[in-house]
């Protein structure tokens, strides 16, 4: 039992270990997201940061390339100066070889072998000791004297050094000095060196081939520490290039800032903003544009006030003046209307029918232009309280059904089981239900009409959809527009005043919601309403899709 509660606990242990360790990974890549989210925001809204980077990034290219071929070109003449005085100091070198050579007196193979050391020991201190060379000594390939000498090599390089090109060339033409690159390995360091190749003629033991050898330490010590100058002076003049781009774009920029935060501000319609305009350059003409700009935008826009004040008290004062003679006339309409069955004249009552009916039509538009009226002036207010749109919408539908028979069509809800309760002005929303229902009913041609309801945690929507004339494209941006109609040539069948969407639109927007429209000709209509649970409430989807496609 021990042992098995242990394994159980050690199990324990590291599964809360890897818990804790997926939990770190977890939220050091959420944090690496959300720094990388910051900065893509950064880069698409700051244009003096894209211009510095990018001029910074074609500055480090520009470097980069003139350093690389300036190294090149140094890096070529230091290797062409190396092997002109390799040629030199080894042509100068074999000559005293050769003398000496001459002036040896030695004739066996070993006062040979040691005049071949001393003579090497010698020339080898000739140059100074600050020098660095390999000498190497070896028979020729055409060499026949019984006479043979040992091969010599004045230290860690020897004869492999030497390609058998090179000896091959030494040996095809001993009277001319033969020059070759090679790579070498020097005190662990693979580095290029020059291979000077002579033939001396050794006294009764002929020729023998010298190789000097010359590593160009110097010369990749030089090469590195000008590649460590490039380096440092390529970030510095890059470094230095951004400094002059983000004072160069921000004489551009600030500018062009200025002019946005003026912008955004005429916008919020504070209309006596102005972009401060010193000196004559473009800017200063772009700041004197965009102020002449601002003041006959400013200039007009009161002129359009001034107009819209006029045109809105002109519609109030009209339409509550018509109320009086409209009443006395309602008056006497209905007695009329009520002994139309006295009237020995079938026309004399059908014409009282009809001045019964326009004068309903009448009084509907007069209470929608009060309506408007008060939308304009802002002088429309809320009653909010808890409604279940449920039933708001079964009270519309049963409103609705003897115009749907008579059109020959059906009304069908289709509602969530669960409530749909919403804060709202209930009289409000009715009539915009009303409105959207009584059009699905005009326009759908006798056919089906549908009426869904959707909830979600912060917001309820409410779809009516006709399958009708549906809308023309453009026509759903138009729909709210007052007296708009699609179709002006088309008469009216159900006492319309043209008002009703637009009045619609205004009651949604007071409730913080969405009124939107959605057709396409022959596929029918569909206009969803999307409300904030809560009063006040802010929304950012709606539970219900706008069109089919997104069903």
């Amino acid at each position: 039992m021990s042992g098995s509660g242990g394994v159980a606990l050690r199990s324990a242990v590291l599964r809360r270990q890897a818990t804790r360790a997926g939990r770190s990974l977890s939220g050091l890549g959420l944090a690496v997201r959300r720094a990388a989210g910051r900065s893509r925001r950064r880069w698409r809204q700051s244009l003096q940061l894209r211009v510095v980077t990018t001029t910074m990034l074609l500055g480090l290219v520009v470097v980069t390339v003139l350093g690389s071929v300036l190294h090149s070109q140094i890096a070529r003449g230091l290797e062409e100066a190396r092997i002109t005085n390799a040629q030199y100091e080894a042509l100068a070198l074999t000559a005293e070889a050769q003398t000496q050579w001459q002036a040896s007196t030695s004739s066996s193979v070993d006062e040979l072998n040691q005049a071949a050391r001393d003579i090497m020991t010698r020339i080898l201190s000739a140059a100074g000791p600050e020098s660095t060379r390999y000498v190497v000594m070896s028979r020729s390939a055409g060499n026949d004297s019984d006479v043979v000498l040992a091969s010599l090599q004045s230290g860690a390089l020897g004869l492999s050094v030497v390609s058998p090109d090179l000896r091959e060339a030494v040996a095809a033409d001993p009277s001319t000095q033969q020059v070759q690159l090679t790579q070498v390995r020097l005190d662990g360091r693979e580095l290029p060196a020059v291979v000077v190749g002579s033939v001396v003629q050794v006294p009764t033991a002929g020729p023998y081939d010298l190789y000097f050898i010359f590593p160009m330490e110097q010369e990749v010590e030089t090469m590195g520490l000008i590649g460590q100058a490039f380096v440092v002076a390529g970030v510095i003049l890059t470094l230095l290039v951004g400094a002059v781009a983000v004072v160069v774009t921000r004489q551009v920029v600030d500018p062009v800032r200025r002019a946005g935060e003026v912008a955004q501000r005429l916008s919020a319609g504070r209309l006596n903003e102005r972009m401060p305009a010193k000196g004559e350059d473009d800017l200063a003409l772009l700041a004197t544009s965009f102020n002449n700009m601002a003041d006959s935008l400013q200039s007009q826009i009161r002129q359009l006030e001034g107009l819209s004040a006029v045109q809105q008290r002109f519609v109030s004062d009209v339409s509550h003046e018509l109320r009086t003679p409209l009443t006395t006339i309602r008056m006497a309409v209905d007695v009329i209307h009520a002994g139309r069955e006295g009237f020995a004249d079938t026309t004399m009552a059908r014409s009282t029918e009809l001045l019964a009916g326009e004068l309903d039509r009448f009084e509907a538009l007069l209470a929608d232009l009060l309506e408007i009226s008060r939308f304009d002036a802002g002088a429309a207010a809320l009653d909010v309280e808890p409604v279940d749109l449920r039933g708001t919408v079964g009270k519309v539908v049963a409103a609705a059904a003897p115009l749907a028979e008579r059109r020959g069509s059906t009304i069908t809800v289709h509602a969530p089981a669960e409530a749909a309760e919403v804060d709202v002005d209930e009289r409000r929303v009715e009539r915009i239900l009303r409105n959207l229902v009584v059009n699905a009913v005009e326009h759908g041609e006798g056919r089906p009409v549908d009426v869904h309801v959707g909830v979600s945690a912060d917001a309820v929507a409410v779809v009516v959809e006709d399958h009708g004339v549906g809308l023309r494209p453009g026509d759903a941006a138009n729909v709210f527009t007052r007296f708009w109609r699609a179709d002006p040539a088309r008469a009216r069948t159900t006492g319309g005043t043209g008002l009703g969407l637009s009045i619609s639109l205004e009651d949604a927007r007071l409730h913080n919601g969405w009124l939107q429209a959605w057709g396409e000709p022959g596929l029918g209509s569909r206009f969803r309403l999307t409300l904030p649970r809560r009063s006040g409430g802010t929304l950012h989807s709606s539970p219900l899709p706008l069109s089919p496609r997104d069903l």
